[in-house]
């Protein structure tokens, strides 16, 4: 049997207005995430990947249409799934196991059970001996480990990462990706990660969404074939090459005109 699906967003969409003029933010979209699946965006700036996970989390209401979790309308509902932006935003003046328990704590955990739950985590997965340290003293790599831990900690089903290793440099950003998988076989999250980096998008995904703008909308959905679980030496084989190229073929052929331009200039 398939999947249950655990997301689903129903024509949604995005207008906004300005100065009595629209904008056209988002045009309709139909998504489906399966349970316990790895789904990427994919797509150039300003093409509402962005403005979908916002939607997705409550923090804006769509023009039209509906977010759907496990079958139940949670559009415009705060609180429903777990969301990391790029930037860590971890509170600097609590230790790292504080800021991991601290989206437990929201959920009304008592601190002393929420540091209880965090502290092995914290073993398991890089940041043993950290316990005590404060965001200041981390690297950016390690920043990064501890908010994807607190976010993961607040038990939401489906997950939201939005560019949470854009910033990181290659070799951080090659290894957060392999911790992640790790991180993704053993909570069994349903995830929905945007990312710019196709190469990263193919290596983490079971499929991914690729999207155009003017306006933002989706354009194709691609699976990944790929086995899990992964290790880097697959980026190498012929298919991971193929759906790659693929990816990038696609993107390629939606640009806007300016898009064109800048990457022309950029060469």
């Amino acid at each position: 049997m398939p999947d249950p699906v655990r997301l689903k967003l129903e024509h949604l969409s995005m207008v906004f207005n300005s100065d009595g003029q629209e904008f056209i933010a988002l045009s309709p979209v139909d998504l489906e995430v399966p349970a316990g699946r790895f789904v990427s965006l994919i797509g150039p700036s300003g093409c509402g990947k962005s403005t979908i996970f916002n939607i997705i989390a409550g923090l804006l209401h769509p023009t039209t249409g509906s977010v759907l979790i496990d079958g139940k309308d949670a559009t415009g509902m705060i609180g429903q799934v777990g969301y990391m932006l790029q930037k860590d935003l971890l509170l600097p003046w609590r230790t790292v196991l504080d800021n991991v328990a601290l989206g437990m704590e929201i959920r009304g955990v008592p601190i002393a059970e929420a540091r209880e739950r965090a502290a092995p985590l914290l073993q398991r997965y890089g940041l043993g001996g950290f316990e005590k340290r404060y965001p200041s003293s981390l690297s950016g790599g390690m920043r990064q480990r501890a908010a994807l831990l607190r976010t993961l900690l607040i038990d939401m089903d489906v997950v939201l990462l939005d560019e949470p290793f854009g910033a990181l440099d290659a070799q951080t950003k090659s290894q957060m990706q392999e911790w992640l998988l790790q991180l993704f076989n053993d909570f069994g999250r349903t995830v929905v990660f945007v990312t710019h980096d196709v190469e990263e998008a193919v290596f983490l995904s079971d499929e991914i969404y690729i999207m155009a703008n003017r306006p933002g909308r989706l354009i194709d959905r691609m699976p990944v074939d790929l086995p899990r679980p992964r290790d880097r030496s697959i980026v190498s084989t012929p298919r991971f090459v193929a759906m790659k190229k693929y990816c990038l073929d696609l993107l390629h052929a939606n640009q806007t005109p300016e898009q064109e331009n800048a990457h022309r200039a950029a060469a």
